[in-house]
């Protein structure tokens, strides 16, 4: 088995048929297995899967433990070669895009992960192409990345006690320390059907800043030099005060303490787990291109 194409998902289901309809073809391919994991859904996803996509490998929760538990499953369970992970609200563009990967996989054998390109919008942009090249960066998104899988295997798990952001640059920082390099394909268009800019009026925006806030101070105590992390804190603190909460922003403020609470709590699990960079570790990461999350199509 060449490829494994991995999706969590709950609740979802109109998201999760529409990307499975616009992949179909690639999942119809004798190289390809698709695994769907079901995190507790209560609104018929399993059965739907089964009945309309009987090609597809389908896994359920009956009480939901977190998409991180479903990824680290997944990927820990399947025999292919390599694995691409995708949300159910995100699908591939790009056609025939595993061979564009397995080419790239094939010439940069330190490559352990690609993020791929990734458009945010409810709907495919108008204009697709990108005069984009392939580097090596920082980190990936989430929704949309390909695991070589002997190099997933040489690290730890996702730490699931994040429960929401921060894994994907957890496990950056890892391949980094194992000398695996991540590379961004621009070759490769993924459609996020997200609508970025509503995110802020949704009811789950505090639990999304607050996540964001603590896991982003867990991944400073876990892999940064000592020296440096009182600095970061401080400034990450003053960031949200100065844009958000001195502009009337309540919310972030009650996300804020949240996330500080959060931390405390987490310090066990931080000493435990801790894989610190040194100086001159974290100097040749920082001279790396940062993570591309977004991708807009020049007018």
């Amino acid at each position: 088995m060449r490829f494994s194409i991995l999706i969590t998902t709950k609740n979802r289901k109109n998201d999760l048929a529409f990307t499975l309809n616009k992949i179909n073809y690639l999942i119809d391919n004798i190289e390809v297995e698709c695994v769907v994991y079901d995190d507790g859904s209560t609104d018929g996803t399993y059965d739907f899967v089964v009945e309309y996509f009987p090609n597809i490998k389908v896994k359920k929760n009956k009480v939901t433990k977190g998409y991180i538990f479903c990824r680290n499953k997944m990927l820990n369970e399947t025999h292919a070669k390599f694995a691409v992970s995708l949300d159910d609200d995100a699908h591939i563009v790009t056609n025939n895009p595993l061979e564009s990967i397995q080419k790239y996989f094939d010439k940069n054998t330190k490559c352990g992960l690609i993020g791929l390109r990734i458009f945010w919008g409810l709907q495919e942009p108008s204009k697709i192409e990108s005069d984009e090249v392939a580097v090596q960066v920082q980190g990936f998104v989430g929704c949309a990345h390909v695991w070589r899988m002997k190099a997933w295997r040489e690290i730890p798990n996702y730490p699931e006690w994040f429960i929401f952001y921060g894994e994907e640059n957890y496990a950056s920082y890892q391949l980094f320390k194992k000398q695996w390099q991540v590379h961004y394909l621009p070759e490769v268009l993924v459609n996020h059907r997200v609508d970025v800019k509503s995110r802020k009026k949704n009811s789950d925006y505090i639990s999304r800043l607050r996540r964001s806030l603590s896991t982003g101070w867990y991944l400073f105590f876990l892999f940064l030099p000592l020296s440096f992390i009182p600095r970061k804190i401080l400034y990450s603190i003053w960031i949200q005060l100065r844009k958000k909460v001195f502009k009337g922003d309540i919310k972030a403020l009650g996300a804020l303490f949240l996330a500080i609470f959060d931390l405390f709590l987490a310090m066990p699990k931080i000493v435990k787990n801790r894989n610190r960079l040194s100086k001159e570790e974290l100097s040749s990461y920082q001279q790396l291109n940062p993570a591309k999350i977004y991708w807009k199509p020049k007018a």
